[in-house]
């Protein structure tokens, strides 16, 4: 079941685009989900050199998802596709701890963008299936994310490989489409 069969059950009004943007860390996951919610092959993914791109056009929604690549040198680049988005998703690697404060700072900068102000963000705790991976609790606590206070926001426990957790995320993100601004 893929995310078309998820946005047939929330339609909006007729005819929606609707602009995701896929932030998060190199290796969180984010094309694994992206190809995920795709129904596409997720054998052979390499890094994202600059940005994946899918659109689809479903029960009055047209879905553009866009995955930008999360290495250090590409995410002064974010800031050119924020403009318009509707939804937010970041993508947190649950499991690499070192890198927690890393993620931190960028989900921080994210937040303080002026563009970005009242859009809903989904943060998928992705790698659950990991011995190592740190509670979606955790990862708020040490994220602050309970400060968040201008915007509505969910934090999913997520497997990309599996998908388990991915439709619930989903779900609640599809629940949460703004109206046109």
């Amino acid at each position: 079941m893929g995310l078309l069969s998820v946005l047939r059950r929330f339609k909006n009004t007729p005819e929606q685009e609707v602009r995701i943007l896929l932030l998060g860390l190199d290796n969180s996951g984010k094309t694994t989900l992206l190809k995920q919610l795709a129904s596409e092959d997720i054998s052979h993914i390499t890094p994202t050199q600059g940005f994946n791109i899918k659109s689809v056009a479903s029960q009055g929604f047209k879905l553009n998802v866009w995955d930008i690549g999360g290495q250090r040198k590409i995410r002064p680049y974010w800031r050119n596709y924020y403009e318009n988005t509707d939804l937010l998703i970041f993508v947190i690697d649950s499991a690499d701890r070192k890198r927690f404060e890393e993620t931190a700072e960028e989900l921080g900068e994210l937040l303080d963008e002026d563009k970005l102000s009242m859009i809903p963000m989904l943060i998928f705790a992705n790698k659950q299936d990991l011995m190592t991976a740190a509670s979606p609790a955790e990862l708020a606590e040490g994220l602050k994310l309970h400060s968040i206070r201008d915007r509505i926001w969910q934090i999913q426990p997520c497997s990309a490989l599996s998908t388990e957790g991915v439709q619930d995320g989903m779900v609640w993100l599809c629940k949460n489409i703004p109206t046109r601004r």
